[in-house]
């Protein structure tokens, strides 16, 4: 099954973007997660495996904040191929490269939205035999969800918005989020024409 997400812009003006997260915001966030991932975990080695490439940024910084010790893996999957819509058909394309059996883990995303990637992976890791699985992610959109699962760490639930920068597809490196209303209308060459408006950041809530 398919489901429609705020469409992605073929460009966006810089001038048009304006702040859903802040920078500051977002280092207080995670370390906030980092902190509790901490307690959680006191005395034992974790194992973080980010979704790419999405994750990326998130988990550098996440595991940054982590005290305890904790190594890196990494999986790749794909559910949209070259559309602009998920096919809700999620496909491997790289499995974890060292083993996780008896071991803590943590999967870390960067949107969860319909949960369809991430509880094929959590299905997928369990097969791997970890002592426990968890899922951290930064953005979460409740009002998108399909598959039945929840992360056990959330940076920021927002409602049905595109993100751009931090947490997003598009501008990954900018460490602020922003966000986009939907295309209004396209142009002759098929590319999208967006209208940018403010989210109140009271609505970026935990």
């Amino acid at each position: 099954m398919s489901t429609p997400n705020p469409v992605e812009p073929a460009f966006i003006p810089p001038d048009k973007m304006e702040v859903l997260i802040s920078e500051q915001q977002i280092k207080d966030r995670i370390a906030e997660v980092g902190q509790q991932i901490s307690e959680e975990y006191a005395g034992k080695s974790i194992v973080l495996i980010g979704v790419l490439k999405g994750a990326a940024m998130f988990l550098a910084d996440l595991a940054r904040s982590i005290t305890v010790d904790n190594t890196f893996d990494f999986v790749a999957v794909s559910s949209y191929g070259r559309a602009r819509v998920s096919s809700g058909a999620v496909k491997l394309i790289k499995d974890i490269d060292n083993p996780i059996e008896g071991k803590h883990v943590i999967i870390v995303e960067d949107i969860l939205d319909t949960g369809l990637t991430l509880s094929y992976l959590h299905k997928l890791m369990l097969q791997h035999k970890p002592a426990s699985l968890k899922i951290a992610t930064c953005i979460d959109k409740p009002s998108r969800r399909v598959a039945q699962i929840e992360a056990d760490y959330v940076c920021f639930k927002i409602p049905n918005h595109f993100i751009i920068g931090y947490g997003g597809r598009v501008l990954r490196p900018l460490p602020i989020g922003f966000q986009f209303d939907k295309a209004q209308h396209e142009d002759q060459t098929g590319d999208c024409c967006c209208q940018v408006s403010k989210l109140p950041i009271a609505e970026a809530h935990r």
